[in-house]
């Protein structure tokens, strides 16, 4: 069985309810899926063993939040070339995180990445549930699975 993590840095709630959501949209697919927040990633042996990582961290004053851009450091030193990935995140107004996360997994960490960052206002509007659910079946169909 194909397995996945997504892991999440929120301020407001609203970046954790889209990994959850991006989650079960994999586990609808038969994907064996782990949600963690950011805090959980203390070192890079933590993002092993899995075939897909999803990262996400809400857009906060035109920045991702601290958390986040410390773990993408830590996962520069794990091996990450050529696994799948995806990159999401909630904002207010601009929405630079997931972009830049997205961006650091592509050409840094050489991932295979889905076709972009899910960028959401909530995951409550205009959508956003399926949105995200969606999102995890394209990871699933890059694992060759559902």
């Amino acid at each position: 069985m194909a397995k996945a993590l997504v892991v999440y840095a929120s301020r407001s709630g609203e970046t954790q309810k889209i990994a959850e959501l991006i989650a079960e949209g994999m586990r609808f697919a038969g994907i064996e899926v782990k949600v963690a927040d950011v805090g959980a990633i203390k070192k890079e042996t933590d993002l092993e063993g899995f075939d897909a990582l999803i990262f996400g961290a809400a857009t906060y004053h035109g920045e991702m939040l601290q958390a986040m851009k410390t773990m993408l450091f830590l996962a520069e030193k794990a091996s990450l070339q050529g696994k799948v990935g995806g990159a999401f995140g909630a904002f207010g107004w601009s929405g630079e995180a997931p972009e830049r996360i997205f961006q650091t997994m592509k050409n840094i960490f050489l991932m295979d990445m889905v076709s972009g960052p899910l960028m959401l206002k909530s995951a409550n509007l205009g959508g956003g549930l399926q949105m995200a659910h969606d999102y995890g079946k394209q990871i699933s169909k890059k694992l060759g699975v559902g």
